[in-house]
């Protein structure tokens, strides 16, 4: 907010999400509408109730980007612009390395994407390259005190542990993180680039569409991504279309999410697969 208010006056409003988790979020969402009021920034305070329990920062985060992109929509907003830093990028890097990602998920946060659940909305981090000290430097600057959350300090968190981790060192530097995080972006877009063009190589007929498959694997599970989209439904996981692209590399036929496939050497068939009552295979 701050920096916004520096480089883009009057022309940005400010949203406070309170989760209802805390009996102090209320006062906090007061004290960001006080420092809007104070700037003579637009301020909305959107109020959710979220149940407590298993999942609950999943959850908050689903909510709250349909509340936003709810909020965008309503006051003819541009674009959702968030504070996320290179902290927050470094963490959300070791969580993805710890399942096991691949290239996308280990790219990272984007500076520009779609708003979660809103994909024709904008989302923007202009601060990625920002330290989360340099940020608290600032708002130190500024006279505010923060609010303190108590669940980002919470060891039941899986953020909050890495965290920590990253925080006691262990021969892990976040600048390096973030550095390899955007070499990561340039070959994923270098993927994306390769699955675009092999997916409008594939022939349409009236029962499907033919590839001729001769592309490397992470190309190629890029491209089924493609033919699920027009063909099925839903958006399988990434473990999920490896197992498929597998089972067709084998020259068996497989179905997922509606759609059916035949291995068939170096050129596979699709079309959309018979309704059945035991679900996809």
């Amino acid at each position: 907010m701050l920096l916004a208010c520096a480089v883009l006056p009057g022309r940005f409003a400010v949203a406070t999400v309170d989760h209802g988790l805390r009996a102090e979020s209320a006062g906090e969402a007061g004290m960001v509408a006080r420092l809007c009021r104070e700037r003579g920034i637009v301020h909305r305070t959107i109020t959710l109730a979220l149940p407590g329990g298993a999942g609950v920062q999943a959850r908050a985060r689903t909510a709250r980007y349909a509340a936003l992109g709810d909020w965008l929509r309503a006051e003819g907003l541009g674009a959702l612009v968030t504070a996320h830093h290179a902290d927050d990028q470094a963490e959300t890097f070791v969580m993805r390395l710890n399942r096991g990602a691949g290239v996308r998920g280990l790219a990272g946060m984007r500076v520009r994407a779609a708003v979660p659940g809103h994909p024709d909305l904008p989302l923007l981090r202009p601060l990625l390259g920002w330290r989360r000290a340099e940020l608290a430097t600032l708002v130190a600057a500024a006279g505010i005190t923060p609010a303190d959350d108590p669940s980002n300090r919470d060891p039941r968190f899986e953020r909050v542990r890495v965290r920590d981790a990253l925080a006691s060192g262990g021969g892990l530097d976040i600048d390096g993180l973030t550095d390899s995080m955007a070499h990561l972006a340039d070959a994923d877009a270098a993927i994306e680039w390769m699955a675009e063009r092999a997916f409008a190589s594939a022939r349409r007929d009236a029962d499907g569409l033919v590839w001729a498959m001769a592309v490397p694997r992470a190309v190629a599970l890029r491209a089924l991504e493609r033919i699920v989209a027009e063909l099925g439904a839903g958006q399988p996981r990434g473990p999920e279309l490896a197992r498929w692209h597998d089972a067709l590399a084998a020259g068996g036929i497989a179905t997922l999410a509606g759609v059916r496939g035949e291995g068939r050497g170096a050129e596979w068939r699709f079309t959309r697969a018979a309704p059945h009552r035991g679900g996809d295979k």
